[in-house]
């Protein structure tokens, strides 16, 4: 049942070409993990991922885990917050533009928290030159990336951030 256990991501794979689903790759929270920076047992981060797109959360949260990084994901704004004060992951990727709880909403509300105060957020939108994205900035996202944002330089980002908090 979502929101129970242990499971920190289920992702959707394509159809293989008999038309049967492969069997989506699954992560599971150990119990006893660091809710610190970076640890073996977190690979190279733990980054949550919270888009209402499961293409895009799907897309980033497979690209992540093969690049070593432990990954859970969420479905929207108020999924989100849930999710980063249950696990305090070390980087949060979320969407702007969500139902529930925007990204700026989202991001106001974990900065308020002492769990996730310091947690880097970065931010992802398809809105360009508009004052919403800016109010990212206001909440205290870290960063704010233009979508399509292509996995390569979504990861260089979170790498950046995650060698400032070091």
């Amino acid at each position: 049942m979502p929101g129970e256990g242990d499971d920190v991501l289920s992702a959707t794979a394509p159809l293989r070409e008999d038309g049967e689903p492969e069997t989506p790759p699954t992560r599971r929270a150990q119990s006893a993990v660091s809710r610190r920076r970076p640890t073996a047992a977190r690979g190279a981060g733990l980054v949550l991922v919270v888009d209402d797109t499961s293409d895009t959360r799907d897309l980033y949260a497979l690209y992540f885990q093969s690049r070593g990084f432990s990954v859970i994901t969420a479905e929207d704004g108020e999924a989100g917050v849930e999710t980063a004060l249950r696990y305090e992951p070390d980087v949060i990727v979320m969407d702007l533009a969500m139902p529930r709880l925007d990204g700026v909403a989202a991001t106001q509300r974990l900065r308020q928290d002492a769990r996730t105060r310091d947690t880097a957020i970065i931010i992802l939108t398809g809105y360009q030159a508009q004052a919403m994205p800016l109010g990212a900035f206001e909440a205290g996202a870290d960063a704010l990336l233009m979508k399509p944002c292509l996995p390569e330089d979504l990861e260089r980002s979170v790498r950046k951030l995650l060698q400032s908090e070091a």
